[in-house]
């Protein structure tokens, strides 16, 4: 980070650790996965290649990280349990929820070919993400017994109903037919309606849900000169599926699930309350009338930019992917009304009045940053047709807030400031690479240099006076993402008109002076209602018709 009088703006960060003894669940759900669904055709009431993709989104996230050790889902959820001792990004909420959402999403997307070789994937696929913190294993076993028990009555109750519209009823009749009915009615009115035995007829994937788990496996390595084999302890994801995941003998039985990651179960439990469980969600609601800010970075960047080879110190199709990454997630999330990006990071604010999922910032976070990298992932051939995408992206994310447009703007200042500083240098280094010294070679060189001796240093390398100020506003002052105004000329009997209408817009401005803020004067104005002020631009009354 560089080191500017801006500096102060990061004062209003808050640590989010989860303390020990809690054991960490992250709750993955789809947004609006009914939309999904329908548009994307899946079968009722229960598609299986989209709940197989679900399973080997959930293996994925298992073999990327090793402190994962098991997982349960069904429909369009998961939840993803650590070892008990976790420090895993040293239990910080945010960071590893946002984390597991986004590699998790990236996953659905690049699996999405295999699973459905004859759909197109229409539109970019998005989760959200809750921190449970397990104080005890009495509250390990709650969650798992509830979720368990979710499944169960959703299925049986979709199963009931999707049969009975396919039978002829309407939506609204099969629902009222339904209304009151307990268990034992629908096991009967599936066998006698539809000669569906639910116990032995439905797939225990959908009846029971999901387990992804590790176990040990020995594997033959190498054989020594005698015949004899050498073998390797390993872990191995496996897929399982019990009828009643939260028993004493089901975890007791499962090898991951020893005393080195997580204690067992001392008594087995018959129900449990859902608002008990829930009173372990770790809830932060972000304080009323403050700007949030979203900033979302690129998790080992530096290697995924090695591995496909971007362009050093700036790449600028990669740039150019990040910034359409930021026009998608200020379309789909309309209280987001400016963006800030420089390399593999971006800084979403929202408006001061905002109440996207009621302020809760875990919903916040995950949901920007799943949506981020689904469609990262979906415009990677957009831009680089010639490159195979040889590593999935993902991006953590956090949430902060900030009491007024000043401390905003110091914000975003703040984040030019830096994008400059490591601009300059990274221009520096890369040359000083490239003309024949080793990378050690050129940190030293450039260890304690200040910003007029790195003008001089690249005007020498160069031959080029003023090198830096030639290079792209991009690489040097970032990029900035607004809704902007466009008027288009409209010829009539009258003579010429102008129509505007309300876009998204990328600049590379300096946000630092205050002349681009005066010249965008409704971008923080807290008066402007921004949703209304599209809607007046363009003549419409409803949400779906904002362009």
């Amino acid at each position: 980070m560089a080191n500017s009088k801006y500096e102060y703006v990061k004062s209003f960060e808050v640590e989010d650790e989860i303390m020990l003894p809690n054991t960490i669940i992250i709750h993955v759900h789809a947004r609006d996965f009914c939309r999904f669904s329908e548009v994307h055709e899946f079968e009722k009431p229960n598609d299986k290649k989209a709940s197989e993709l679900m399973n080997e989104c959930s293996k994925a996230v298992l073999e990327q990280f090793p402190d994962v050790i098991f997982s349960y889902g069904y429909s369009d959820e998961y939840s993803f349990i650590f070892r008990k001792e976790t420090k895993f990004y040293q239990r910080r909420g945010s960071k590893i929820l946002s984390l597991i959402a986004s590699f998790f999403t990236s996953t659905y997307v690049t699996k999405w070919g295999a699973l459905f070789p004859q759909k197109d994937l229409k539109y970019a696929p998005s989760f959200r993400a809750r921190v449970i913190c397990c104080a005890s294993m009495e509250v390990l076993q709650a969650y798992l017994l509830w979720r368990q028990y979710e499944c169960h009555t959703n299925n049986q109750y979709n199963t009931c109903l999707w049969q009975l519209i396919k039978s002829g009823k309407s939506k609204e009749e099969a629902q009222a037919t339904l209304r009151g009915s307990l268990k034992q009615d629908k096991n009967e009115l599936l066998y006698q309606c539809f000669n569906i035995n639910y116990k032995k007829d439905i797939p225990e994937m959908f009846r029971q849900g999901t387990c992804i788990l590790k176990t040990e496996v020995e594997d033959i390595v190498k054989y020594k000169d005698d015949g004899s084999p050498v073998t390797r302890t390993r872990r191995k994801v496996l897929t399982v599926h019990s009828e009643n995941i939260a028993s004493k003998r089901f975890w007791k039985e499962k090898s991951c699930l020893s005393k080195k990651e997580l204690d067992q179960f001392c008594d087995d439990l018959n129900k449990t309350r859902p608002e008990y469980v829930k009173s372990f969600q770790y809830e932060s609601r972000l304080m009323l009338s403050t700007w949030i800010v979203v900033r979302i970075d690129g998790c080992h960047f530096h290697r995924f930019s090695d591995v496909h080879e971007f362009e050093k110190p700036n790449d600028a199709q990669a740039l150019n992917l990040m910034n359409a990454c930021a026009v998608a997630v200020l379309e789909e999330f309309r209280d987001v009304v400016f963006a800030y990006g420089v390399s593999d990071e971006y800084s979403f604010v929202l408006k001061k009045d905002s109440q996207l999922y009621q302020r809760c910032a875990s919903e916040i976070v995950s949901s920007v940053v799943s949506f981020f990298s689904s469609t990262y992932t979906m415009s990677w051939n957009e831009f680089f047709p010639q490159k195979e995408m040889k590593h999935l992206p993902y991006f953590d994310g956090r949430a902060v807030c900030y009491p007024s447009i000043e401390i905003i703007k110091d914000y975003l200042a703040w984040r030019q400031v830096d994008c400059h500083i490591n601009n300059q240098y990274n221009t520096c280094f890369w040359l000083l690479v490239k003309s024949g010294k080793s990378k050690s070679d050129a940190q030293s060189y450039l260890k304690g240099t200040q910003t007029q001796e790195k003008n001089e240093l690249l005007d020498r390398l160069t031959g080029i006076i003023n090198y830096y100020n030639t290079l792209p506003p991009m690489f040097c002052l970032g990029s900035s993402v607004f809704w902007d105004k466009e008027t288009k000329r409209v010829d009539n009997e009258e003579g010429a008109t102008g129509k505007s209408r309300r876009i998204v817009v990328v600049g590379h401005c300096n946000i630092i002076e205050t002349g681009f803020w005066e010249a965008h004067p409704q971008i923080l104005d807290e008066k402007v209602d921004h949703f209304k002020a599209v809607q007046m631009a363009n003549g419409k009354n409803g949400w779906n018709d904002l362009p």
